[in-house]
């Protein structure tokens, strides 16, 4: 049943009709709803319905129960499950991921899959945010359905502001990357911009998705300060440790992470790679 169901949702105008012709907005309210319903025996349905959709691997999950399935979409992991480099050298993906488009800007622009450009300036909503990146990399790091949702530092950093840019929530998946042009500038998103100990500027863009589409952050009021309002910058001073977590998702999404010259990735990384958080991703 599982595979039938895999071949099913793995047409392509299917999968787009499914996940994003329909009420969006509407469809991701009512998920976020119906997920936070603590009853064992919605709890169990909804987290087995969702386990024949996804690759769901609660193996290494903190705890086996769950009161809702909102709290396994969160769920934190056992100590030790996601070691982080120590190497100086080296920059650790923030998040488990399927690695997406990724290389060098070229001016201000990036691609969220090979033929589909998208401006720099419009995904953080600055074009001077925008400007120390120019000529330097980009990857796009795409979480799952049923993959670990938090993100953590990638390196020794100090956040000094999180851009919130209110918006729409597309799927993220390379059906729909491919199928809706400037995708990740169209949907909600936070940027939040970091400097390294020595003041390299690096920025994690947050792109939520649809469903659960929200963007919680450790070190600021999230649910205060995002969607309250409509775009805005929020100052910040939080100092994070390298592998020390920094938010989450209420759902899979992506994060696009961008750094100025000076950086490449570390051997293996290629497009489709799956990546754990705390493994080398770029080198100094």
């Amino acid at each position: 049943m599982r595979t039938a169901i895999a071949r099913l949702v793995a047409n392509e105008d299917l999968n787009f009709l499914l996940t994003n012709r329909l009420p969006r907005r509407l469809a991701t309210d009512f998920i976020g709803w119906f997920s936070k319903i603590e009853n064992p025996l919605i709890a169990r349905s909804s987290i087995a319905l969702w386990k024949l959709f996804s690759d769901v691997d609660l193996a290494d999950a903190a705890e086996t129960r769950f009161p809702s399935m909102h709290a396994c979409f969160i769920r934190t992991l056992k100590p030790g499950a996601r070691p982080v480099t120590q190497d100086p050298n080296l920059i650790a993906s923030p998040c488990d991921a399927i690695v997406g488009a990724h290389g060098i800007i070229e001016g201000d622009t990036a691609h969220q899959i090979k033929g589909a450009p998208y401006s720099l300036s419009e995904l953080v909503g600055d074009s001077a945010a925008a400007e120390p990146y120019r000529g330097g990399t980009y990857v796009t790091l795409r979480l799952t359905a049923g993959m670990y949702h938090h993100f953590h530092a990638p390196d020794d950093l100090t956040v000094d502001q999180v851009t919130y840019i209110s918006g729409d929530c597309w799927n993220v998946n390379p059906i729909a990357l491919t199928r809706v042009e400037r995708l990740f500038c169209k949907n909600e998103r936070a940027a939040i911009r970091c400097r390294l100990q020595d003041g390299t500027p690096v920025m994690l863009v947050a792109v939520a998705a649809v469903l659960v589409a929200s963007i919680r952050l450790s070190f600021l009021d999230t649910a205060g300060a995002l969607r309250v309002g409509g775009p805005r910058a929020i100052p910040v001073v939080a100092r994070v440790r390298k592998g020390e977590e920094m938010g989450y998702f209420e759902h899979g999404s992506t994060i696009v992470m961008l750094l100025p010259k000076g950086f490449r990735f570390v051997e293996g990384i290629e497009t489709g790679v799956r990546i754990r958080a705390g493994q080398a991703l770029l080198m100094r």
